[in-house]
């Protein structure tokens, strides 16, 4: 059970109840990690400003929710991988390409840069070397797609620290941890 409640969207009110109403009309469903965050309108207003921004960008989903799954895998956070590895095989990635992805690797050569990149910035809490920044631009990935990557790590950072601070309950598919953190 999570250890901090779920907000019944049904029961919400105020700018709560706006901001859940949203996300079930853009998604047909509001997950529990949503609902968690909804604790805080602010924190759930501020997650889904960057969230829409972030899926606005120059990366495809592919690539956003490969980089979701390496975050997530890397940070030990169930709920994370779970829920990526379902809305990656919404967004077309197959189950060997997702294990390839929490590993940190793809078979896409311009993903694969983009998911070292991604560890790389994990591992050292942002402070890259000058070659892994040209690695990544070197595999094809411009200026404004690194940081997109930057800002997918972030995003997804801050869902892993809600999810196991919180010990979201998984309402996805249930898909086991392959690494601890």
């Amino acid at each position: 059970m999570s250890r901090i409640p779920q907000i019944d969207p049904q029961t919400a009110t105020g700018r709560t109840g706006e901001l859940l109403q949203s996300v079930q009309e853009s998604l047909g469903v509001v997950p529990n990690f949503i609902r968690v965050l909804a604790n805080s309108p602010a924190a759930l207003n501020g997650f889904l400003g960057i969230f829409s921004v972030a899926h606005d960008g120059a990366l495809d989903p592919l690539t956003r929710e490969r980089i979701a799954l390496a975050v997530a895998e890397q940070n030990a956070c169930q709920y994370c991988v779970s829920a990526h590895t379902a809305l990656g095989r919404k967004a077309g990635l197959d189950n060997d390409e997702m294990l390839a992805n929490r590993s940190g690797t793809s078979s896409d050569a311009k993903a694969a840069a983009a998911l070292v990149f991604t560890r790389a910035l994990v591992e050292n809490t942002g402070d890259v070397t000058s070659a892994e920044l040209d690695a990544v631009r070197a595999a094809g990935h411009d200026d404004a797609e690194v940081v997109e990557i930057i800002t997918h790590v972030a995003l997804n950072l801050f869902t892993n620290l809600i999810g196991k601070a919180a010990q979201v309950d998984i309402d996805f598919p249930k898909i086991e941890l392959r690494t601890a953190a």
